[in-house]
């Protein structure tokens, strides 16, 4: 019980809530506001009796675009230098697909060559054979047979719309198409313009896909023209430059379509004309195709079918002949350019007169277009740099060759 006195009930106090009371300012408060404020005190920099800030020298941020990232398809090495996101220099390294394509063509006959064109530009391989072939059969001085011709310039506009949405033998074509296939062909081009109307519906009114595009890694026809751009990246400045126009090949100086330009030279204009090029392309397929031979009658230089050979020695001997030491090429030089889907795609070809090509130069558009990214992309946000590199619609293969 003694123990009991020593705690003491505390009486009940007032509970009291909180915030209850407000506080009204009143003008005196306001008066200490209508003055200057004064500075907030320096804080000194623990590391300034160290450094000495009059030679220190401030870098941007410099960051590793690709090769791991998906746009760089795992070939190419932007040296990213940003401000807080706005790119102001970039320094293009590539080489990953280096193989020495170049160096391999002149260790190998004409007709072993071939393929290994299908192999730069693996979208559009018919388009690079059809470079090749032309300037080989330049030096050999050799005319095709114009249905060979029809079937080159058909291939070749079929492979345009295969790059955009997504073989050649040196002599004309290696053998006549199939029957039906004609009426293949006219029935995929029959449908393909209401699915284009309904693509270019879809992201042209799309205003994220506007915003994303326009006046993105735009170029002026100037400055296109110094860098040495063609086909899209070129036509999207205004310029209409057209090598199947300008300087026809094959039969397109016997075939009508349009060239279509842009005006902004902007990653938009470049979308806007690849669609415009497609329904050009369906223009030229639904032209009529000639009869008649599709190789060189020249068994020389065009191998003979195998069931000439099962009739005539001699075209036997030839196609032996033809394919363990191939045909001799008169000496000379010969640039021939066509015009590729991503730009003017051109063969240096020099022959020395025996069955090997001395020396064989490969000038691809994209090798170019890269070349100027570092203008496209300069003052721009880092996001835009994939619409950029996109709108060159690059393929390593034949950039590193």
């Amino acid at each position: 019980m003694l123990r009991l006195k020593r705690f003491r009930v505390k009486p009940l106090q007032a509970i009291t809530r909180r915030f209850s009371a407000k506080w009204y300012p009143d003008p005196e408060y306001f008066e200490q506001f209508k003055g200057p404020m004064r500075p907030l005190p320096r804080v000194p920099d623990p590391l300034e009796r160290y450094l000495d800030w009059s030679k220190v020298k401030l870098e941007n941020v410099r960051i590793n675009f690709g090769p791991a990232h998906p746009a760089a398809h795992g070939c190419l090495r932007m040296i990213t230098y940003l401000e807080g996101e706005i790119v102001k220099r970039l320094d293009l390294h590539i080489g990953l697909l280096h193989r020495g394509t170049e160096k391999l063509i002149e260790y190998k006959m004409y007709m072993q060559a071939l393929p290994y064109f299908d192999r730069l530009d693996y979208i559009s391989v018919l388009c690079n054979e059809h470079a090749f072939c032309l300037a080989t059969e330049k030096l050999l001085n050799i005319q095709v047979p114009r249905r060979a011709k029809y079937i080159r310039t058909l291939f070749s506009e079929i492979t345009r719309l295969l790059n955009h949405l997504a073989g050649a033998s040196i002599g004309g074509v290696a053998q006549d198409m199939p029957l039906g296939l004609m009426d293949d062909i006219h029935e995929l081009v029959s449908k393909l313009p209401e699915r284009l109307d309904e693509l270019e519906y879809l992201v042209t009114n799309n205003r994220l896909f506007i915003a994303r595009t326009k006046n993105i890694g735009p170029i002026t026809a100037h400055e296109a023209l110094n860098r040495g751009f063609s086909s899209v990246m070129l036509r999207a400045t205004g310029e209409k430059w057209d090598i199947r126009k300008v300087i026809p090949y094959e039969v397109y100086d016997e075939l009508e379509f349009d060239v279509p330009v842009g005006a902004n030279g902007d990653v938009y204009d470049r979308f806007i004309l690849r669609v415009a090029e497609m329904r050009q392309s369906i223009r030229l397929l639904l032209d009529k195709m000639p009869p008649g031979e599709v190789k060189v009658d020249d068994n020389k230089i065009s191998p003979p079918t195998r069931a000439e050979m099962k009739k005539s020695m001699e075209s036997l001997i030839c196609h032996f002949k033809l394919f363990s030491r191939g045909f001799n090429v008169p000496p000379g030089s010969t640039y021939t350019a066509i015009e590729h889907p991503k730009g003017e795609f051109g063969v240096y070809l020099v022959s020395d007169g025996t069955s090997k090509p001395y020396r064989c130069r490969i000038r691809p558009p994209r090798f170019i277009h890269l070349s100027g990214m570092d203008d496209l992309g300069r003052n721009t946000f880092l996001a835009d740099v994939v619409a950029i590199l996109a709108s060159i619609d690059a393929v390593f293969g034949d950039v590193d060759r």
